[in-house]
């Protein structure tokens, strides 16, 4: 099996001849020391940790940070000056009522990225290929031009499709540009899919995805993956990790880490370390980001660094399946995987109360189709009700991360 399209990058871009454990591992504490000691001669957020570590064992007896700590203290957080920054992130914090969280990025943590999205990218993407970005395009350091910069160095076509486009919108453009891949979240996809095969009574051309930008619960993945014929390409990523993380490569077991920028580890509720193939909380160090590392930064993500190599012969480390730890953020993910698995669903809002789960539903036929009974067993006792309307070409696919109301 050809070994993930990131080993390559990770030794093109650190001068390694090859990718070995010994290596990554010397490379991931000198990048951390490195960290350290700019933290140390900054005078800044974490000026009080050791200097040095002597072992990348070391690294849990450092405090965590948690979001509420980076919302607050983003300035002092900063490595260098305002003038290198080329790019800005802002948004709420999750669970918190406090300030909103602000990530900054400098042209070098930009271009690091965009190499990182084409390793990915990669594994499923040739010279000649139309690729539909299905992602926001806010501007040119925006997440949407990001991709579509990654798409065109392996010389494929970017389609800057966006979000927010209609059902009539989406399935014409398919028609017009017949697109090979598709770059976005999942439910959109999904919906578009059956959408299309609805009104045509054919697939389109996709036949290869990347899902990012929101939970890929199972049931959803199965579901795209029999109308593409082939598995996803799952990819993990956030602000605080400067939108890249872990991609999948060709054995389609876990997602690879991007190791020489991101220190992974698994923790139990009290904080105490896991072992591989333990299910807990991703805690990230970022290393060699040169505007806003974080050390020990608390993602409030769910997974589990897979255990043993990969079967593509790469030693970066693996996650499994990434969800929220947030219980409604769960419940959610655990109902789109039992929802959707119903042919004639497009989308759906919930709202769960004491005691009842009300379901507002855009199907293909505007009818049930079973909805109360799939969600049942998820809320033993509770009343259920559910509305439908029937899908219109005028309707948009949710661009927005799936939650309850």
């Amino acid at each position: 099996m050809k070994r993930s399209r990131l080993d390559n990058w990770i030794c093109s871009l650190e001068g390694l001849a090859e990718l070995t454990p010994d290596a990554l591992a010397a490379l991931q504490l000198e990048r951390l020391n490195a960290l350290l000691a700019r933290e140390r001669a900054r005078g800044g957020f974490y000026s009080g940790l050791p200097a040095r570590l002597e072992s990348l064992s070391q690294l849990s007896s450092l405090p965590f940070t948690t979001p509420r700590q980076l919302a607050e203290n983003a300035g002092a957080m900063l490595l260098c000056s305002q003038s290198e920054i080329s790019r800005v992130i802002s948004g709420a914090t999750s669970g918190t009522t406090g300030p909103a969280k602000r990530v900054f990025y400098t042209e070098r943590d930009i271009a690091h990225t965009v190499g990182f999205f084409a390793a990915g990218i990669g594994e499923f993407t040739s010279a000649g290929d139309t690729v539909m970005i299905a992602m926001p395009f806010s501007g040119p350091f925006g997440l949407g031009d990001l991709i579509a910069r990654a798409v065109e160095s392996l010389g494929a076509r970017a389609l800057r499709t966006g979000v927010a486009r209609t059902y009539s919108s989406l399935c014409a453009e398919l028609d017009d540009e017949r697109p090979s891949a598709y770059i976005g979240m999942p439910v959109p996809l999904l919906a578009t899919l059956r959408y299309y095969v609805n009104l045509n009574g054919r697939l389109p051309s996709l036949r290869r995805a990347l899902i990012s930008g929101d939970a890929c619960p199972l049931g959803v993945v199965q579901e795209i993956e029999k109308l593409l014929g082939g598995p996803l390409f799952p990819h993990y990523g956030s602000r605080e990790m400067c939108l890249g993380g872990a991609i999948t490569c060709p054995a389609h077991e876990g997602m690879h880490l991007r190791a020489n920028h991101i220190l992974a580890e698994i923790v139990s509720p009290e904080g105490e370390p896991l072992p591989d193939g333990e299910w807990g909380e991703l805690v990230i160090t970022t290393l060699d980001m040169e505007a806003l590392p974080l050390i020990r930064y608390r993602t409030g993500d769910r997974t589990r660094l897979l255990p043993g190599p990969c079967p593509c012969g790469s030693c970066a480390p693996r996650l499994g399946r990434v969800s929220r730890l947030d219980a409604r953020e769960s419940f959610m993910e655990r109902l789109d995987s039992a929802l959707f698995p119903l042919h004639g669903l497009l989308d759906y809002e919930a709202r769960l109360l004491p005691g009842r789960l009300e379901i507002s539903a855009v199907t293909l036929d505007g009818r049930d189709g079973g909805l109360a009974a799939a969600a049942a067993p998820l809320l033993p006792g509770a009343e259920i009700s559910v509305s439908c309307r029937r899908a219109e070409g005028g309707d948009i696919p949710s661009p927005r991360k799936r939650t309850l109301l």
